[in-house]
């Protein structure tokens, strides 16, 4: 018998209708992380400490999650600097921000992808992939996408001074 192009990369792979036991991947977070994410909203009236102590509080959390392995301010840097080209995107000079969103929203929806891929590779706590995954799912549009990067961004900022 042929083996596909696949056969051997799937090799240990689920097969059939076997499944991983405990459900799916965002059950395992209330047992292992210890963030909260519920107070990060964005949309018309946002909580007036979203940028302040709400961002720091997030921020100290995933810097004690980090344990000098993961976390590294230059790695949670590179989620940053991707929203931030995908919100420059969105508000380029002249562009229909609803329209060039709407084309963009895939990519940037994606982000979660590439979160998700850090934490397999240990490069990110699951407290922050819990994080930016709530984040990025929280944009519905160009105003909500500015007010994750703002998050983001203040996150970061406080995210540094916390980091050990």
């Amino acid at each position: 018998m042929s083996q596909g192009p696949y056969q051997s990369h799937n090799q240990g792979r689920f097969q059939g209708n076997q499944r991983p036991q405990g459900g799916g991947s965002h059950q395992h977070y209330a047992a292992t992380s210890s963030i909260e994410v519920e107070d990060i909203r964005f949309g018309a009236e946002i909580d007036p400490n979203l940028f302040a102590d709400i961002a720091q509080a997030k921020a100290r959390v995933i810097a004690g999650e980090g344990g000098g392995r993961k976390n590294k301010s230059t790695q949670l840097r590179k989620f940053y600097d991707e929203l931030v080209m995908w919100h420059d995107k969105v508000f380029a000079h002249g562009a229909d921000r609803g329209a060039t969103y709407r084309e963009l929203a895939p990519f940037i929806k994606m982000l979660c992808a590439k979160v998700t891929y850090a934490k397999g590779r240990d490069h990110v706590s699951e407290g922050f992939e819990k994080l930016f995954t709530h984040v990025i799912r929280a944009v519905d549009g160009p105003e909500t996408l500015k007010q994750a990067k703002l998050f983001i961004e203040a996150f970061m900022g406080f995210y540094k001074a916390e980091e050990k």
